[in-house]
């Protein structure tokens, strides 16, 4: 481990104890008042409000959305490091991923981090990332330019168990409308065409399609519109699904092979079908190896013990994919929750805002901010982790 400064960790760690217990009010807010993509104005004000107290002049609606905040401190020489923020919630679970934990556990290593700017060869950058769950905030702000000048990005997730990497796969996002006609579903039901029907063709189709595809690869969707009364035959109906892969090749060749069975599922029943693909893919995640392993030191010392990012037994997916095949980046994983407690589940909210959960935000702040640090004082981390990014490109 590179040595920071004389002073340095004592001041960020002082720092982030002093504010604990702020944080972890905040923390509480924000899991109590959940808001989903896009909405989160109340999450957004919260932070960046905390965020000036102590001294950081956040500006807000930046990079094209209205939720998304900026604070920017330190030296305009040097490497630039980024701490990230996520903060909307699931439909009606809420916290079910524990948001509220990275939000706050990204403030706490800004709040760290702003103590001893003087000190760091280099600048933070706090972002705060709308719309995480649905919408890829980070692509979105990424097109608009969130992350030029950006050496490495940092965030932290909560999960049941301490991973340096959340395993990730690509996600194409979906939905479908179908069109047909309505009539009296007893009376004249030759007069229908049933959208439903339509629908339901293609989500057999996808469930037979599923047979015949990589164990990296998941197709699962929902009904959102089946109808309004059952002696009426459907006029619409409207599904949403999501379509993931290994990697961006993957899911561009799987694509087409389920957009095949909207269109079947249309032709069958006789109905008209909108397949609107999302504008944002999700992308895998490429963790950089030399900055994990950096966190996972400063993680061990606060009394985490780590395991293979494999351990979780699954995969899922995050819009800091996106991020890190633009910039070297880390999403590990901290315990807030007990190893057969899994994120996207109500239980997980629950322990979300536990003393579990709130110890993750501490650590999680603790060890971002001295990774941060030790990057921006490390010109041999600079250079490890920029031939590593390198080295992951390459793999693309």
């Amino acid at each position: 481990m590179t040595a920071l400064p004389e002073g340095v960790a004592q001041a960020i760690n002082a720092a982030i104890d002093t504010a604990a217990d702020e944080l972890i009010r905040v923390s509480h807010e924000i899991h109590g008042n959940p808001e989903l993509a896009f909405e989160e104005h109340f999450a957004a004000d919260l932070l960046c409000r905390t965020a000036e107290r102590h001294g950081m002049q956040p500006a807000r609606g930046v990079y094209t959305l209205a939720t998304a905040f900026e604070a920017r401190f330190g030296q305009s020489h040097g490497p630039t490091v980024a701490v990230l923020a996520e903060y909307d919630a699931l439909p009606g679970i809420g916290h079910a991923c524990g948001h509220n934990i990275i939000a706050t556990s990204a403030l706490g290593a800004a709040i760290g981090l702003s103590r001893v700017a003087d000190a760091l060869p280099g600048q933070v950058r706090l972002l705060g990332t709308p719309a995480e769950e649905r919408g890829g905030g980070k692509e979105l702000m990424a097109r608009a330019g969130a992350f030029e000048g950006i050496d490495a990005a940092l965030m932290i997730h909560p999960a049941g168990v301490d991973l340096t990497a959340m395993p990730c796969i690509c996600v194409a996002e979906v939905d479908v409308v179908y069109h047909g006609r309505a009539a009296h579903a007893a009376a004249m039901p030759h007069r229908g065409i049933n959208a439903l029907d339509a629908l339901l063709l293609a989500y057999q189709s996808i469930s037979n399609l599923r047979q015949h595809i990589r164990p990296t690869e998941r197709i699962h969707g929902i009904v959102t519109d089946g109808g309004q009364a059952p002696n009426i035959v459907p006029e619409r109906a409207a599904g949403r699904f999501f379509v993931r892969a290994a990697n961006a090749r993957a899911l561009a060749a799987l694509k087409p092979r389920v957009q095949a069975c909207f269109e079947a599922g249309a032709l069958g029943a006789g109905a008209k079908v909108e397949v609107n693909w999302s504008d944002v893919d999700y992308l895998d995640l490429k963790s950089n190896a030399p900055l994990a392993e950096v966190f996972r030191t400063h993680g061990e010392a606060l009394g985490r013990q780590f395991l293979e990012p494999a351990a979780l037994g699954g995969a899922g997916s995050t819009d800091m994919g996106n991020v890190s095949h633009r910039v070297p980046s880390i999403h590990p994983m901290l315990a807030c929750a007990p190893p057969n407690v899994v994120i996207h589940h109500p239980d997980f909210a629950r322990w979300a805002a536990s003393d579990m959960g709130d110890r993750a935000v501490l650590d999680g702040a603790r060890a971002l901010a001295l990774t941060a640090a030790e990057f921006l004082c490390s010109p041999a981390l600079q250079a490890r982790t920029r031939e590593a990014f390198e080295i992951s490109r390459g793999l693309a």
